[in-house]
């Protein structure tokens, strides 16, 4: 079983207060690289964000490291969104060719399985890191979906919910034995070449 699992979808939609609660359960979480390289950013005195390839190809690096990282695990590994999540910035601006993708994808395959929160209006928030509009949220939701299901990967959409709904709902589809959804989780690398 690949034990890495993503978390992902558009900003604000509560990503962040679920893997926390995941890590206060005991579970080791990854968290996302675009709020650290914009926090970093700012207390240097720049711009939030490079242009999007520079920030895209950081964002990439840096997620590729801390999948490298967890690459030992036998138990389940929690990312604030993946290698996929970076390639799908760098794809919206033109950055990589396809063929590149294709191996980017097949060289860090996730659980066959992703977690995608829904935009979410009530909770949604700006902040220092997060200064995109609910409307681009929405956008950057339905992209994230359409990329992560072009890449073989099967879509579980969280429900808006409370935290402890939302962290149960994700942690009865990782503990049920024999789950379907898990029970054939090999990677979008050997999807590719079925």
């Amino acid at each position: 079983m690949n034990h890495r699992l993503v978390v992902t979808g558009g900003p604000g939609g509560g990503k962040t207060t679920l893997l926390s609660a995941l890590e206060g359960r005991g579970y080791r979480v990854v968290p996302e690289a675009a709020r650290r390289i914009i926090k970093e950013r700012l207390t240097a005195g720049l711009s939030p964000r490079p242009d999007p390839v520079s920030f895209g190809q950081a964002i990439l690096s840096s997620d590729i490291e801390k999948y490298r990282s967890a690459a030992s695990c036998d138990h389940a590994v929690f990312f604030d969104r993946g290698v996929l999540d970076a390639l799908y910035m760098l794809n919206a601006v033109g950055a990589l060719k396809r063929e590149k993708i294709e191996q980017y994808v097949q060289q860090f395959p996730y659980n066959g399985v992703v977690f995608l929160l829904p935009p979410w209006e009530e909770i949604y928030v700006t902040d220092s890191e997060r200064d995109q509009s609910f409307e681009e949220s929405i956008e950057v939701f339905e992209g994230l979906k359409k990329w992560y299901s072009q890449w073989g990967y099967e879509i579980v959409e969280v429900p808006r919910d409370n935290v402890n709904e939302r962290v149960s709902c994700i942690l009865q589809c990782i503990d049920t034995p024999n789950n379907s959804l898990l029970a054939d989780n090999f990677s979008a690398a050997s999807r590719l070449q079925n």
